[in-house]
């Protein structure tokens, strides 16, 4: 069933626990996400990436993402993710998204709080919760790599901009990085815990792909409420792939197609079970 935003992230501060979003850029992940959630019956998001446009334009993909929500047995949240253009968002929400996520963070304080102001006052009419970024992750979506590092996310400049923005959860910065680490990320869940406290908001984890259960529990404890994962799920998908057709004849895409949906659900489910404390 079609969610919103806010109604996912109510569920599971109810739970005190974490929901997946999981980027889908094509069926096989949407298909993966949603039969692990309903395997476990959880509810779950799928997300849709600006950067993913070139491969999944929004007005092929969304309505894709929205009526696989429509027909799903568990609580399903569409979610536009890391939107840096508003135009970007308006087209989400009319399509029928039911969360977005501004990206500002690479803008300076006083333009990010100014189009995250704007992002809401477009997202609430519809009913659309509104996640936003402040600090920089270590990497961009994608898997680039930033310039400058990690920007860690100023507990009191977050208060001030959740106050001053009216967002529904917020993204901070404390040592995650998008796409798959080179070595074990050093994550700073300390600032989590004050960030949560100060600002009353569910938090959400960005580049959760690689983090260990131990620190997943932890940031979840802390108030992380929505974990944002695709790139290990996606790599598994893969990896199935290589080994199929390293190990016999392969005459049709679709029988690739379902070797990499079968991991990547497998992979999902592992991740879903430890967010949601089962």
């Amino acid at each position: 069933m079609l969610v919103t935003f806010n109604e996912i992230l109510a569920l599971a501060e109810e739970k005190k626990c974490a929901y997946g979003a999981f980027n889908t850029p094509n069926l096989e992940c949407i298909v993966a996400v949603v039969r692990a959630a309903e395997k476990l019956n959880v509810p779950v998001m799928l997300t849709h990436g600006e950067l993913h446009e070139p491969v999944a334009p929004l007005e092929i993909i969304g309505p894709i993402m929205v009526q696989a929500a429509k027909s799903a047995k568990v609580p399903v949240c569409v979610h536009l993710d890391h939107c840096e253009t508003l135009s970007y968002m308006a087209r989400a929400l009319e399509l029928g998204f039911t969360g977005v996520m501004y990206d500002g963070s690479t803008l300076p304080y006083e333009e990010n709080l100014k189009n995250t102001i704007t992002a809401v006052k477009m997202a609430h009419p519809y009913g659309a919760g509104v996640e936003a970024e402040l600090g920089a992750l270590a990497s961009r979506e994608g898997g680039s790599a930033s310039a400058s590092g990690p920007v860690y996310t100023d507990p009191d400049e977050a208060v001030k901009f959740c106050e001053a923005t009216g967002i529904d959860a917020l993204a901070p910065s404390f040592g995650t990085a998008h796409g798959i680490y080179r070595s074990k990320p050093v994550l700073d869940l300390e600032r989590v815990r004050v960030i949560a406290e100060k600002t009353g908001l569910p938090l959400v984890m960005h580049g959760g792909s690689g983090v260990s259960e131990d620190d997943y529990r932890k940031g979840i404890s802390y108030g992380l409420r929505k974990i944002n994962y695709f790139s290990y799920m996606s790599n598994d998908g893969v990896k199935a792939v290589r080994e199929m057709l390293n190990t016999r004849e392969v005459t049709f895409f679709h029988e690739l197609a379902f070797e990499a949906t079968n991991a990547m659900e497998a992979n999902a489910e592992r991740a879903m079970r430890v967010f949601a404390g089962l």
